[in-house]
């Protein structure tokens, strides 16, 4: 017989940002444990709920009682176990006592390293209460949660004090105890909205009987629903966008979009605010809502508003009061601008909740009045007034202050505007501002808001815009997707910021491992990348990196940086491509020439999966893996010049005139950076190169033609080279 198996955990509040976390890892646990030991049936599925008092499972087709099975005892090999006139060895005779059974009813079967003695016999299924409760406590142990708590005078521990345990069959109660608790069928609703204990009397009923009689919605999806909906409808209500998940694309100033990801933004129609400037706000009102959502049981949407005077303190600082402290979600006008009200989610449904409503207000004000004074007091005192200061903040204990690494950035910026041919005593002003803000008050309280400050002090101070923007922009991109840097002067910051992490820190042995990666090394590793190669940078990546390291005493960094971080660097650079659509093989082709300009990425790949496509490709390309194998074979490097009195063959000569020709006309073509075109020509050497093979052997006896035949496919090679190693491509 099979019923529905509803176990539930009723605790203390859980921890609100791992409650998905706990819900998620609990349903599979337990299913894992349920199927593992063979209490499943066929149509068997998990539904795991979760609120902020409790986690619970509900499983379909679970049998009361494990089907009989038959069990296999491996025993010793056939030639182990049996002498040479047929009788059986003492191995044989000890396996067939310890199963019962005489050694001739023992059986037979075949392995990886031959026929064996085996025992088989029918178990009994037994029954889930004999394994529900080891199953459960199980399924706990695995939960992704570090750090544990005791209560009371007993001996268990979980995330939080637990206060019920439910475990039942159907209709049925599985006696046990779990964390020191004897389970039932009894829970808690609403810790206000709910009087008492609940029974649930039928594990199907679970959901139902929480919502009608506990005020709790126990579904986590259907919760967050719930307030998504509420949300929306209040806003709409006064005429504003709350900007939640599935509202992007009917935000009137928004570009495309793809799968909720803002993909191309720009100024919507009469804007005084760039919208970019309220995109990570909106996308903070998506992530309170999960968090919302675990710390809510009932949720009603309420209104709030707060005096317009605050709106003279910059747009972030607000958002960030409201949704990083208070958990509140803000409005905005269709034009992008931030609104003097706010939505919050309650967990009590008031018929007067004005006071409900005039606490939130008064709470609010107090987190605003305090960002308006940092506000106020950090603009008393200039960005640059600041810098001196930086001495007394340590960047890293080996490679000294802020302050120095502000100075080898300021450096390092200028040599890098004045190979992009850009302003450099702008890049260079920006560089010596960029850290200046972490002094301000209003960083110390907000560090999300690093370089944003800086950009509005800047500002007011004077400084030129686009010293300004860079202030802000050299944090770009902040995310691996996130915006990058606008103007060349950000650019040129940007990545002096981030090659001076990657130099300082990777130079010093902090090299990532695993998933730990605690000074972001990736995250500017694709920075770089992604500024070389989307703003198509004609730059040198090791010429960089020997400049970043040049501003570093010798005794400092370790040897070999600049080579262990070109590495590194096309590492990122491989997950990167292959999110732009690049096949695996492809990428291989043209990274594994280790480049060095990294804005030739996109165009050499683009033009080989054109290449690929063409008839000719797939043959060229294993006549290079050829080529390769027979000079890889060859053992020495092959001469460049082709002695045209040793060809004496008419294919070899055909090919190396055609060699020659090529050259000339694809090297301006490879100047150029015009891939496509360069490939598209080589495409015509198929027939030549078909008949080579055909007609030529390379490897005869005589050194001197040898030699040129191999100086010759040499030359074959590295024309393609140029382009990517084609004999990586796959079939």
């Amino acid at each position: 017989m099979t019923a529905p198996l509803l176990v539930e955990i009723l605790t203390e509040e859980l921890p609100p940002r791992a409650l998905t976390r706990l819900m998620e890892a609990f349903s599979r646990n337990l299913f894992e444990g349920l199927q593992e030991k063979n209490f499943l049936g066929a149509g068997a599925a998990p539904t795991p709920y979760a609120t902020p008092r409790r986690l619970a499972v509900l499983i379909t087709q679970v049998h009361e009682k494990q089907p009989d099975r038959l069990a296999e005892r491996k025993g010793p090999t056939v030639a182990a176990g049996m002498e040479a006139a047929g009788r059986p060895t003492a191995a044989l005779i000890g396996f067939a006592k310890s199963c019962g059974v005489d050694p001739a009813k023992l059986g037979k079967a075949s392995g990886d390293k031959g026929e064996y003695f085996v025992f088989r016999s029918k178990q009994k299924g037994e029954h889930l209460k004999q394994h529900l409760v080891s199953i459960v406590e199980s399924a706990l142990k695995k939960l992704p949660a570090p750090k544990l708590m005791r209560w009371g005078d007993g001996e268990a521990q979980f995330v939080r004090p637990v206060h019920g345990v439910i475990l039942l069959h159907g209709k049925k109660v599985v006696p046990g105890t779990v964390l020191g608790l004897k389970s039932g069928n009894k829970t808690r609703g609403h810790r206000f909205l709910s009087k008492g204990l609940i029974t649930i009397r039928r594990a199907n009923d679970y959901e139902k009987i929480l919502k009608q009689s506990g005020k709790v919605i126990a579904a986590f999806e259907e919760r967050r629903d719930e307030i998504r909906k509420q949300l929306q409808q209040a806003a709409k209500k006064k005429n504003a966008w709350v900007f939640v998940p599935q509202e992007w694309h009917a935000f009137p100033v928004l570009g495309k979009k793809d799968s909720g990801v803002i993909t191309d933004v720009g100024k919507g129609p009469d804007l005084g605010v760039n919208i970019l400037e309220a995109l990570p706000i909106l996308r903070n009102n998506e992530e309170i809502l999960d968090e919302v959502a675990a710390l809510i049981e009932w949720p009603t949407v309420y209104a709030g508003q707060f005096e317009r005077e605050f709106l003279t303190v910059p747009t972030q600082c607000i958002s960030l009061s409201m949704q990083k402290n208070q958990k509140y979600f803000v409005l905005m006008s269709k034009q992008a601008e931030l609104l003097p009200q706010f939505l919050f989610v309650s967990n009590m449904k008031a018929a007067n909740p004005k006071e409900i409503i005039h606490g939130n207000e008064r709470v609010l004000r107090a987190r605003l009045s305090d960002a308006r004074f940092f506000f106020d007091q950090d603009r008393k005192q200039p960005l640059g007034d600041r810098l001196p200061r930086l001495a007394n903040v340590v960047y890293h204990n080996k490679l000294g202050s802020q302050l120095e690494r502000v100075q080898r950035m300021e450096k390092l910026a200028g040599k890098i505007a004045q190979l992009l041919k850009v302003d450099r005593a702008h890049a260079g002003r920006a560089a010596q501002l960029s850290k200046a803000d972490l002094l301000t008050g209003m960083v110390g309280e907000f560090p999300e808001l690093q370089g944003i400050m800086g950009r509005y002090y800047a500002m007011h101070d004077r400084e030129p815009t686009v010293v300004a923007d860079a202030v802000e922009q050299h944090y770009w991109p902040r995310t691996a997707g996130g915006e990058l840097p606008k103007h060349p002067v950000a650019l040129c910051v940007a990545l002096a910021d981030k090659l001076d992490t990657l130099v300082g820190i990777y130079g010093i042995g902090l090299v990532p491992t695993g998933e730990k990666d605690p000074f972001g090394l990736r995250r500017a590793a694709l920075g770089v990348v992604r500024l070389l190669v989307e703003k198509s940078l004609p730059l040198d990546v090791t010429d960089l990196l020997t400049l970043a390291r040049s501003q570093f005493p010798n005794s400092v960094i370790s040897d070999g940086v600049v080579q262990d971080l070109h590495v590194f660097m096309l590492e990122r650079l491989k997950p990167y491509l292959r999110e732009q659509g690049f096949g695996a093989d492809e990428i291989e082709a043209v990274v594994s020439l280790t480049p060095v300009r990294l804005d030739q990425m996109l165009p050499r790949l683009q033009a080989l999966k054109t290449f690929r496509a063409l008839p000719e490709g797939q043959a060229l390309a294993a006549a290079n893996k050829r080529i390769r194998n027979i000079l890889r074979q060859a053992g020495s490097t092959p001469a460049d010049k082709v002695e045209a009195a040793l060809l004496t063959e008419p294919a070899e000569q055909k090919l190396a005139e055609a060699v020659l020709t090529l050259e000339a006309q694809v090297a301006p073509l490879f100047k150029a950076g015009n891939y496509a075109e360069a490939l598209k020509r080589l495409a015509g050497l198929r027939p030549t190169v078909d008949e080579f093979f055909d007609k030529v052997m390379v490897m005869v006896d005589e050194a001197d033609v040898r030699n040129n035949r191999l100086a010759l496919l040499n030359r074959l090679s590295n024309l393609f080279l140029n382009v990517a190693d084609i004999s990586r491509l796959q079939g």
